[in-house]
């Protein structure tokens, strides 16, 4: 009879005790396996992970409440596909999110769908080295009952979002808040109120997407009284189009100041109180209200001006824009009627025909600016102080909105594109 070491009887016999599989393998020094049925070992694995854990997941569905990883490093969470492991929230009776990840450098999940949580369907907070690829995060309807964000790394350092798909979310399929260096590339998104949005994030790219069918396709937003302060992010290559859908944001969000309730069904790009923003190589198509806005926090916030700190200006500056391709359709879509920011961009687009009958009740500008800038700040007379600078052809290319004068009698929209030529 072959004898063997009595240490490696002792692993065998730990390994039978947790169940799942445990080996040195691809990297790792804990790897564990499950199948469909073992929900509740997987909930508890995940709790007790130890630094440099790998969790496969074998194909089938999997129903959850919700999990949770904390305070780990070099974790795994491998599926068999997005359209093969499955895990099923729509049973969640607790937990803001379906999959909530705190504190962990090297994080990965890849090949797998979430779908249906009453909250968020994955949030991964504080956080470093995060790769987030080959996942779908959906709900099965799209209105204000499903949680804001599909996938949502908030504070976070290096992120990657590749090949992902999101659907269903009252505010963001993708969302990357409050994060330095992140990357979201060849992902999709549909059916959410914003496709995806950038907000209070630094260093990002997001090129070779698609997002469309939304209320607004892209959003690059800072808002006041967060962690820090964004900037630095390029888009390009994206097609965004189509996004025309009511604004299903939850009422919450209608009644902040700053929520994402704000975006006009038919946006296209929003770049908001946002610096520092490169956007080309786009084709940006049928979005059917506005292709691209650029407004400051004054636009929807009188007072922005007083939440003026390190991590937070209003007024977005050295905004490039260049080599996009744009269209819009024949009329707004239904949607912008009853909506608040929307019924702003109707009125600007009457007033344009209406002071110039040459117009022929052309549809609005490509990209409408608010036109408040730093003047307001440092009493200045510059045109352009902001360095806003577009490298773009074409007819009814731009308005300034000078929206400072909207409620005026001598309010008079600029659609002369001439100041801000780059040089």
């Amino acid at each position: 009879m072959k004898r063997y070491p009595v240490c490696l009887l002792l692993i065998a016999l730990l390994a039978a005790c947790q169940g799942p599989e445990v080996q040195e393998k691809g990297g790792y020094k804990t790897r564990l396996s499950f199948a469909p049925g073992d929900e509740t070992k997987i909930a508890e694995a995940l709790l007790s992970l130890t630094d440099s854990s790998s969790i496969t997941l074998k194909e089938g569905t999997y129903k959850f409440d919700n999990l949770s990883i904390a305070q780990v490093n070099q974790i795994l969470i491998q599926g068999a596909g997005a359209d093969k492991t499955i895990f099923d929230f729509s049973a969640q009776s607790q937990g803001g999110e379906g999959i909530r990840v705190t504190d962990v450098k090297g994080f990965s999940i890849d090949g797998l769908t979430l779908r249906d949580s009453k909250g968020d369907l994955i949030k991964i907070n504080k956080s470093e080295n995060v790769v987030i690829t080959n996942l779908h995060a959906i709900w099965s309807v799209s209105d204000s009952t499903t949680g804001g964000y599909a996938i949502y790394p908030v504070m976070c350092k290096n992120v990657l979002i590749e090949n992902c798909y999101a659907q269903g979310a009252s505010d963001a399929g993708i969302y990357v808040g409050q994060t330095d260096s992140a990357i979201v590339r060849k992902c999709k998104a549909y059916k959410n109120v914003a496709g995806c949005e950038i907000e209070n994030t630094s260093h990002a790219q997001v090129y070779d997407n698609e997002f469309w069918g939304n209320t607004a396709g892209f959003l690059i937003f800072d808002l006041p009284d967060l962690s820090k302060r964004g900037g630095f992010v390029k888009a390009y290559n994206n097609y965004f189009h189509d996004n025309n859908e009511k604004n299903f944001a939850k009422s919450g969000s209608f009644g902040s100041t700053w929520g994402v309730g704000n975006a006009a069904p038919g946006s296209g790009v929003v770049i908001l109180a946002a610096s520092d923003i490169e956007l080309y190589n786009n084709r940006i198509i049928n979005n059917n209200s506005s292709a691209i806005s650029i407004v400051s926090g004054f636009f929807i916030d009188e007072s922005a001006g007083s939440k003026i700190n390190d991590h937070y200006f209003p007024i977005p500056r050295n905004v490039h824009i260049h080599d996009n391709t744009m269209e819009v359709g024949a009329a707004f879509p239904p949607a912008v009627y009853e909506h608040h920011t929307g019924k702003i961009l109707v009125g600007i687009e009457q007033k344009l025909n209406a002071d110039d009958p040459a117009r022929k009740n052309a549809r609005l500008p490509f990209i409408t600016y608010d036109g408040i800038t730093t003047n307001i700040l440092t009493k200045g007379t510059a045109v352009n102080p902001d360095s806003l600078c577009i490298t773009q052809t074409g007819p009814n290319l731009f308005v300034n909105v000078d929206a400072m004068n909207m409620t005026s009698k001598n309010w008079k929209p600029s659609t002369d594109v001439t100041p801000y030529v780059c040089k």
